[in-house]
């Protein structure tokens, strides 16, 4: 799935208006024959899936997922009561499945929304599993999301340095997933709104080839949303391109009510 164009969306907010342009693509990798990332990039949310189980289970599970969301989302507001209950319907897809049969099926689900619905419009950061959410503001890029991942932990722990995660014989064992034996409850992280905000929403199969500095790189070269979407792309197939990449790329101008 590419998208052909950078989409856009005004947002009205009380004290003047958000202006959204946002990209994505996926794609299957070098070495994978299927696809199990799924992916959402519809205004309000914004959403990556990783999936995970087996030739089919993942791909179930991670379409289910963005399913859910799309149904969800496109009712109106997203809060997290709403996404929660949209992933556990995920779970009880997957479950229902008759293709889903290996215990290991489940997804990451890792995103971002913007929350009008208060005095001060603030981004909303979802997170399940290693895929991740990034944001680059005055020029730095931050990771938002934490990993939920055995290398995580022990780099938590002071076990393992970051640069020795890299390489780590575990570095694909996650500890969360949406899936019919863990839970649905993301960890949220809640951002203020700043003119000029743009994040990156990807799976591991994006971080696997790229560095954060990669990233950085080509958000800072490339403006429109679908062009720092494609360097990003091509940069993790020509780097190996091991896993399947999944890739949002949203960018925000905030204009003052005069």
């Amino acid at each position: 799935m590419h998208q052909p164009a950078t989409q856009s969306r005004s947002v009205p907010l009380r004290d003047g208006t958000l202006a959204l342009r946002w990209a994505a693509a996926t794609d299957r990798g070098r070495r994978r024959e299927v696809n199990q990332d799924a992916v959402l990039a519809d205004y309000p949310l914004f959403v990556v899936a990783d999936g995970m189980g087996g030739h089919v289970g993942g791909e179930i599970a991670s379409t289910s997922a963005v399913d859910r969301l799309r149904d969800a989302a496109s009712k109106g507001t997203v809060s997290p009561k709403v996404i929660e209950r949209a992933l556990s319907r995920a779970v009880a897809d997957i479950e229902s499945h008759p293709e889903s049969t290996d215990d290991g099926t489940g997804t990451t689900v890792t995103g971002v929304y913007l929350d009008d619905s208060g005095d001060e419009p603030t981004w909303v950061t979802l997170n399940i599993g290693d895929s991740r959410v990034y944001l680059l503001r005055d020029e730095s890029l931050v990771q938002v999301t934490t990993d939920h991942s055995v290398v995580q932990e022990l780099i938590a722990a002071g076990r393992l340095t970051p640069e020795e995660a890299e390489n780590h014989p575990y570095g694909n064992v996650i500890t969360r997933a949406v899936g019919p034996s863990d839970g649905v409850v993301p960890d949220y992280v809640r951002l203020e709104v700043v003119d000029g905000d743009r994040f990156v929403i990807c799976s591991d199969g994006l971080t696997k080839e790229l560095t954060d500095y990669g990233i950085l790189h080509f958000l800072l070269q490339h403006d429109d949303p679908l062009d720092a979407v494609d360097a990003m792309l091509s940069a993790a197939l020509d780097n190996g391109g091991r896993d399947n990449v999944t890739i949002i790329v949203l960018a925000s101008q905030y204009a003052d009510g005069d």
